[in-house]
């Protein structure tokens, strides 16, 4: 059975992972996102779009998580990145990291209608290999929300440091009327897409399964 690194700290990855039977192994690896995706745009002579943006990153966690774990003597295992962003009136919204960005958008995406892109990256340690795809679900908020609402769910600081400012398996499952595409996907990881990178790579979903503790009498 591989042994699965999470190259992100992000509870809401692991704990989806752990639903779906995989106890990862989750440590932070060191990359510079904006430095990455200025670069990428300088490169490219024009602004990425969201599809490349979180692909871009989720590549460079996976590889900067698999350097530092070959660092650090691990020569097997499968290495997963992933990142987010959530597209509304096609501007990027990661991050909003302060209270006064999280209301903004809580303002301007109230009663919309955006798309949330999640990018996944998976390498195999003892040979290199990876594989890569991007998925994307649409996110439709409630209208009527109130401002005190709004300010509530920000005091929580929930939304300060997740993409788009907002949750579906926590506080602002709420204020979301519904999904459509993968719901997996809006947490910040598509367990079917994960699921067919790992077949991708030769080994099987169900090898990475932990065996479930014993059901009390």
């Amino acid at each position: 059975m591989p042994v699965f690194h999470l190259a992100s700290t992000s509870p809401a990855r692991r704990m989806l992972l752990k639903q779906a039977g995989i106890d990862a192994h989750a440590f932070a690896p060191d990359v510079d996102e904006d430095a990455a995706v200025e670069s990428a745009e300088r490169e490219a002579g024009a602004p990425l779009a969201p599809e490349q943006t979180v692909e871009l990153l989720a590549r460079a966690k996976a590889d900067a998580g698999a350097a530092l774990l070959r660092q650090r003597g691990e020569t097997s295992g499968l290495v997963f990145g992933g990142d987010s962003v959530f597209v509304l009136d096609g501007t990027i919204y990661g991050k909003p990291h302060t209270p006064d960005e999280a209301r903004r958008r809580w303002l301007l995406q109230r009663g919309r209608t955006g798309t949330l892109f999640s990018g996944h990256c998976l390498i195999d340690l003892a040979t290199d290999a990876g594989a890569h795809s991007v998925s994307a679900s649409d996110v439709s908020f409630a209208a009527d929300m109130t401002d005190g609402e709004i300010d509530a769910y920000i005091a929580s600081g929930e939304p300060l440091s997740v993409a788009g400012a907002f949750t579906i398996d926590s506080l602002g499952s709420a204020f979301i009327d519904s999904v459509s595409g993968d719901p997996s996907t809006v947490v910040g990881l598509s367990i079917p897409a994960l699921r067919r990178l790992v077949r991708e790579l030769g080994f099987e979903w169900t090898q990475l399964w932990q065996t479930p503790p014993a059901q009390a009498g």
